[in-house]
């Protein structure tokens, strides 16, 4: 059985998994880079880095775009830039599980408005109450700045979702993002490559940043475009809500932040709001229209 049959013979909840943690450590260990040479930087190092690994595993195969296809890739590759440098630049100001429960509300809001179910609207308004025992504004400490860049990333996580199963039906997971990071990487070109030249650039920068890299986007986006692949917006949404949590407990582990009870109340809110506002399963594999990756023509 090759690595590929292995992969695709996983349950799809188990890359969704997997890809959740990878995503959660690689934000959690951005966060020294981001001290040296800023969140837009950081974002367009591990976007830069990231293709170079992509096309080294995967040459991207241009013939195979069609006219139709140009808009969405595009639009991927921008969402998915500055999905990543907007939470940076929260992360740099609010906790790692604040942040990550606030920019849920982006995903758990385009789900709940997708559902068969109206009354699946209510789950985003517990979800904000959750948010506020996070963020205790009642202490007048709250970062209204992070809030609003945990926001604006979420907003670009909703998009995120929609656009990467519509990539996910025409190209396999790493053709697809072999297409789309460098977009994502020239997105953020003009704020990332400034912070990057006028920060505190040390020599362990560039390695960090290609190992962050190889963790997200290249294994964490590829097992999100497999398993949406294979999933429904509801049912990928139900297991997005363990995220905010895996947020708070690489927080924990790498950055040694320590919620409140409030906060853990609050994290509790929002996960199960996200397990309450979508029903679902598996996708119907006749839907699909993928594109194998490219291979090395014979001699």
């Amino acid at each position: 059985m090759t690595a590929r049959s292995s992969i695709h013979s996983l349950p799809p909840w188990t890359l969704a998994i997997a890809a959740m943690l990878a995503v959660q450590l690689s934000n959690a260990l951005s966060v020294s880079v981001v001290e040296q040479v800023g969140a837009g930087g950081t974002a367009w190092l591990r976007m830069s880095f990231g293709i170079v690994f992509l096309w080294v595993i995967a040459r991207p195969d241009f013939k195979a775009i069609r006219k139709q296809d140009v808009p969405a890739l595009i639009a991927l590759g921008v969402v998915t830039g500055y999905m990543t440098a907007l939470f940076l630049e929260a992360v740099a100001r609010i906790p790692l599980g604040t942040a990550v429960s606030i920019e849920f509300l982006g995903p758990l809001t385009v789900a709940g408005l997708m559902s068969k179910h109206h009354k699946a609207l209510i789950w985003p308004v517990i979800a904000i109450i959750g948010v506020v025992l996070l963020t205790e504004p009642w202490h007048g400490e709250i970062d209204g700045v992070g809030v609003l860049f945990a926001l604006g990333a979420g907003t670009c996580w909703g998009l995120y979702n929609l656009l990467t199963q519509h990539v996910g039906d025409r190209f396999s997971g790493i053709s697809g993002l072999s297409l789309t990071i460098p977009v994502a990487a020239l997105a953020t070109l003009p704020v990332g490559l400034p912070q990057t030249l006028h920060g505190d650039f040390t020599w362990w920068v560039l390695p960090a940043a290609a190992g962050i890299a190889l963790i997200t986007p290249v294994i964490a986006f590829g097992l999100e475009m497999l398993a949406l692949r294979r999933m429904t917006h509801s049912a990928f949404g139900t297991l997005l809500s363990i995220e905010p949590a895996f947020g708070v407990l690489m927080g924990l582990l790498v950055l040694s932040q320590t919620p409140t009870w409030f906060q853990v109340l609050g994290i509790v809110l929002v996960v199960c709001a996200g397990a309450g506002a979508q029903r679902g399963g598996r996708r119907q594999q006749a839907a699909l229209e993928p594109i194998d990756l490219p291979r090395e023509p014979t001699k």
